[in-house]
């Protein structure tokens, strides 16, 4: 006999897709859902960069000392402001200001007729992200394991990155920016597997280190393609 309980019938209905998503993808729904908001947060977030890289692209970089102290405060403004609308706001004024301060370099290249370069390096560094954002994904390997590696790696970097600057060494720049893109690339997999795995559960942070990660695969390509081709 037919079962005409609407409610009955909505209440499996309604379960039915989750449990479905489940059993084909391996990943919770409360994960499922941080990771659909953060790559759509990250993809708005990527096209104001764009934007305003775009509209900076014959300025004048803001120097070194302002980039570090607005990218300090803002990031810390973000993770402050995390669990509050503020926080998409903070993110949007980061990632804005990151592109902002990136807009003059690409403009360099254009303007030296190396747009090439630019190209090569968004090609190599959107595969890169889709790659290991798709590797993470399907194997949903818990990659916490390279928590402690990627904290002294990042500790090493800076301190190479300092040395770099006091000394003026083109060799050692070019050993930092390979060094980023190993590390970068590392954090792209930890950080998706963060989400997947509900050790992050917050899609603004989620976003934030995303985008970061993006941005320094991206710029570390661009030096060593520059320097490879004799541009840099």
């Amino acid at each position: 006999m037919e079962d005409r309980r609407f409610g009955v019938q909505n209440s499996q209905g309604a379960y039915s897709t989750p449990q479905t998503e489940r059993a084909t993808t391996g990943i919770s729904d409360d994960a499922m859902k941080v990771l659909r908001n953060t790559y759509m947060l990250l993809g708005m977030t990527l096209a104001f960069s764009a934007l305003t890289a775009f509209l900076n692209m014959n300025g004048t970089h803001p120097g070194f000392l302002i980039t570090i102290v607005g990218y300090i405060g803002l990031l810390f403004a973000t993770y402050k402001l995390k669990n509050s609308p503020w926080g998409i706001v903070t993110t949007f004024a980061l990632t804005g200001f990151m592109g902002y301060t990136l807009g003059p370099i690409i403009g360099a290249f254009v303007a030296a007729g190396a747009s090439s370069i630019v190209a090569q390096a968004l090609t190599l560094t959107a595969v890169a992200f889709v790659g290991l954002s798709a590797t993470a994904i399907i194997t949903k390997k818990d990659f916490s394991f390279m928590s402690s590696f990627l904290t002294a790696g990042a500790f090493v970097l800076i301190g190479a990155m300092l040395l770099a600057f006091l000394m003026e060494s083109s060799v050692l720049h070019l050993a930092v920016s390979a060094g980023f893109t190993i590390f970068a690339s590392i954090m792209i997999l930890f950080e998706t597997s963060q989400i997947i795995k509900g050790g992050e559960r917050n899609y603004v942070i989620a976003t934030v280190g995303l985008y970061v990660s993006i941005y320094n695969l991206f710029v570390s390509l661009l030096h060593l393609l520059s320097a490879f081709s004799g541009e840099d």
